[in-house]
Parts: C-alpha cells; sequence; structure tokens
C-alpha cells in the first residue's frame, strides 16, 4: 500500500526522485521503474461468494550502471530517507559488481514517448468505477449459466473476475521520462461433469481484456466452460497413429508462445534456440505470417514504450513462412551486433531482457470447419499439457486432449494421449490456417492443421 510520505506523489515523479538521489550518490547511469496498482479478486461458487480480495500496492525498481557494472534492487518503502539510502545502497552494489561491456542504458535517439499512451486505448475508467456488488453480479451470472447449461454439470470451481488499475512510470539519467495508465479485468469459469466411471472432467474458460466493454458476456464464458466439460465425457484413448493435428485457436496460441520464447536475442546469443541461423530462410509453411504488434489498441501487450523507455513497433517474426528475425532489446542487441527492436521486457527486480508483445497468427481465408473436412482420420486438439518443450532443438512432446476426427466429422472425445513432433517440422507442415482469430491475453491465433503428427495413444 502507499505510506503516507508517498501519499499522492505521482508516481512519474517518485521514478525521478529515485534517479535524482541515485546519480547524486554518484550513478555513472540509472533508470527506475514504479509500477503501482489496485487490484480485485471475487471468486463466487455454487452460488456463494468465496473469496473477496482487495489490494493495493506500489514498488520502484532501480537500475544503476556503473562502468558496466550494473545492480538492480527495488523496495516498496518509498519514504524520502529511506528511499535516500535505497539509492545509496544500489549504487554500492554496482560498485563491486562484474564488469560487462554491453550494459548500458538506450541512445537517447531511441526513445518513446508516453504521448502515444492514450491512442493505444490501454486504461478503461469504467472498470475503475466497477462496485463490489457489480463485480460479484459479474461472477454470479458467470457460474449460474454453467450450471444451468447442461444437467451432466455437478459442480463448479467457481467463477472469478478479476481487476487491476495501475500505473507505470519510467525515468532514466539520459533525458527519458514516460507514463501511462493501465487498466485490465478478467473472468475465468471452470465447470464439472461427471462421467460414468467416475471421473470428473473439468472445462474451463475464460476472458480477458483492458476495456470492460471487450470483456465476454458472463453468461457464454459459463455456457462455454461447461460445454468443454460436457464434451468430453466418454473420451477414450485411439491407438498409437500418425494423422493430422488440428489446434483450436487457443491451443494455436500455445504453439505462437513456444516460438516467440525462441525468437529473443537472449536465445540467441545463449545457444538456446533451434532459431539460430534460419534468418531470411523458409521456417513455416507459406500459410503462416506471424507478428508482434505493441502498437494494437486496447490490447494486453500494448504500450507505448519498452522496459527501458525504447520507442515500441511492430516486429514480423514469420513472413509467409519466412523467418524474419528475433527481438531484441538493447544489451542483446550491443551483444550481437544489431539494433534493439523495442521489445524489452522488465519487472522492479529483474533488469531487461526481450519479449514479446502482442503475438499475433494471422488468419486465412478457410472456415474451420473446411480443415476438417478432408480428414479421415485426425485429433482435433482442445488442451494440452505439460511443459515437453525443447527450444534448444526444436523437439515437442505434449499431452493433449481433444477429439478424434472420422471422414471430416468429430467421431468422439479423446483423452490421455501424447502428441509429439519437431517445432520446425510442425510449422512448415501447417497445411491450412482458418479465418476464425480469436484472443487470450495478449496473444491471438486462428485454427491450424498440421499435416500429419504422432499421436500417442494405446
Amino acid at each position: 500500500m502507499t505510506s503516507r510520505a508517498t501519499e499522492g506523489i505521482p508516481a512519474l515523479e517518485l521514478a525521478r526522485r529515485a534517479v535524482q538521489l541515485a546519480r547524486r550518490a554518484g550513478a555513472d547511469q540509472c533508470d527506475a521503474l514504479v509500477i503501482t496498482g489496485t487490484e480485485s479478486t471475487v471468486t463466487v461458487r455454487l452460488g456463494q461468494v468465496e473469496k473477496l480480495i482487495e489490494a493495493g500496492s506500489i514498488g520502484l525498481g532501480l537500475r544503476v550502471i556503473q562502468n558496466g557494472r550494473t545492480a538492480i534492487c527495488a523496495t516498496s518503502d518509498l519514504a524520502p530517507a529511506a528511499l535516500e539510502a535505497f539509492a545509496a545502497q544500489t549504487v554500492e552494489l554496482a560498485n563491486i559488481a562484474a564488469p560487462d561491456q554491453y550494459a548500458g542504458l538506450p541512445e537517447p535517439s531511441h526513445f518513446g514517448s508516453a504521448a502515444d499512451a492514450a491512442a493505444l486505448g490501454l486504461y478503461d475508467e469504467r472498470i475503475e468505477a466497477l462496485s463490489t456488488e457489480e463485480k460479484i453480479a459479474i461472477a454470479h451470472t458467470c457460474e449460474t449459466a454453467a450450471l444451468a447449461a447442461d444437467p451432466r454439470i455437478t459442480n463448479t470451481d467457481g467463477a472469478t473476475l478479476s481487476t487491476r488499475i495501475g500505473e507505470i512510470a519510467l525515468v532514466n539519467s539520459l533525458g527519458f521520462e514516460g507514463s501511462y495508465p493501465a487498466t485490465s479485468i478478467s473472468l475465468v469459469a471452470e465447470a464439472i461433469a461427471d462421467d460414468a466411471d467416475g471421473k470428473k472432467r473439468p472445462g474451463y474458460w475464460f476472458s480477458a481484456e483492458r476495456s470492460l466493454s471487450r470483456l465476454a458476456d458472463p453468461a457464454e464464458v459459463g455456457r462455454i466452460a461447461a460445454r468443454r466439460a460436457v464434451d468430453q465425457l466418454g473420451a477414450r484413448k485411439p491407438t498409437t497413429t500418425r494423422v493430422p493435428v488440428i489446434f483450436e485457436p487457443m491451443m494455436a496460441v500455445s504453439l505462437l508462445g513456444h516460438l516467440a520464447a525462441c525468437a529473443t536475442g537472449e536465445a540467441l546469443y545463449r545457444g538456446a534456440t533451434f532459431l539460430a541461423g534460419r534468418e531470411g530462410l523458409p521456417l513455416a509453411s507459406p500459410h503462416v505470417t506471424i507478428v508482434d504488434d505493441p502498437l494494437l489498441p486496447g490490447r494486453f501487450g500494448s504500450r507505448p514504450f519498452d522496459g527501458e523507455g525504447v520507442a515500441t513497433r511492430r516486429n514480423t517474426l514469420v513472413e509467409a513462412g519466412i523467418f524474419r528475425g528475433f527481438l531484441f532489446d538493447c544489451y542483446t542487441a550491443r551483444r550481437l551486433g544489431r539494433a534493439t527492436t523495442g521489445s524489452a521486457a522488465r519487472g522492479l527486480e529483474t533488469g531487461p531482457s526481450p519479449s514479446s508483445s502482442n503475438l499475433v497468427l494471422q488468419p486465412g481465408q478457410l472456415a474451420p470447419s473446411a480443415l476438417l473436412a478432408d480428414v479421415r482420420q485426425g485429433l482435433y486438439v482442445t488442451a494440452l499439457m505439460g511443459a515437453g518443450f525443447n527450444p534448444a532443438t526444436g523437439d515437442y512432446s505434449r499431452g493433449a486432449a481433444g477429439f478424434w476426427v472420422e471422414d471430416g466429422q468429430i467421431a468422439y472425445p479423446v483423452t490421455e494421449v501424447n502428441i509429439s513432433g519437431n517445432l520446425a517440422t510442425m510449422l512448415a507442415d501447417i497445411d491450412g490456417v482458418a479465418n476464425d482469430l480469436a484472443w487470450f491475453g495478449a496473444s491471438a491465433a486462428p485454427t491450424l492443421r498440421i499435416r500429419a503428427m504422432t499421436v500417442s495413444g494405446r
């Protein structure tokens, strides 16, 4: 919570003070990040309020760079005397750190501007105006719809509505200053159905947005969660085989996450990516174009400047199957002789590192049903489990559930199978991309089909 000593002081002013104090203590270069927030969480389960949490926070992260020696510290004690001591201690730590010739702040010519924040639609005053009663009502509507959707829904894990109203401010010693407010709202529901053999079949669905107007209808979120649970009743294992695999949009998003983790300058200089040496070469099928765009209005990953104050921009990772390049922050760019792509992410206690913002697999022209129509036998994936992905080699193996496809139609639900392959081969074997682009947080993808993967069952 904000202390009395900092009450009413804007986040940008706190960041300025930290930089001034660090410079006064002898810092060569420094930057300060302040993050403030008020969060609420409401969970309704079986018609009753099970959880109601409201909390506020403010924190400051300070990075000091002394002749290539870097120290990063964080604090929530922002009283004047405490902040002065904190800045001095951070400078002392930097003086004894190991030197790194690539450490440093961005060039001023790369700085972005917070003036662009308003156009990005990152703040919705309607979220701030929601009362506790209204939040409970939204969660209640969602869970009630899930329970009423089908008589086979016997239980739920509740419906949870979460909101956040906050501000981000960044100041550095080379003259950058920027701040912007941001809001978020999310709703998630999990419904449970009982199978004939006594197994519980859970199904969940969610919506997460920057603004209340974009949040999915609460009742529809509940109904979809219920349907996904009921659809898994009677699920069984197919025999082990090699067949086409179709990923629904939410599962296709998970493939984007694997690729993005490999397409960073950090992964490249550490030798921890299968994408090394592939820039400018075919990687995926011509159906595949993937962009990282922090300038999309109202989206979770949007931001006017990155974690170092660099202007953000749209970056194309894959264009019509060709791998166009990696995402860089200033450090990884210097280390590899490249230029920053404005892709630095930052936490209070961690330094900048390259990361994706809004990651989008561009939709195709086909209806989702067209991807099933010519499949004689195949798997339609609606759930993935485990973390079986090796970024250095691209090897992929994950537990899955969904539906078996026969003669172009959904035949029966499938559970406890494993799908395996190599991400590079999987991307190259995408032979269909649908037109049903759907957003899940900061990522979006349509339904896609991979020509063949190994499906391990019984």
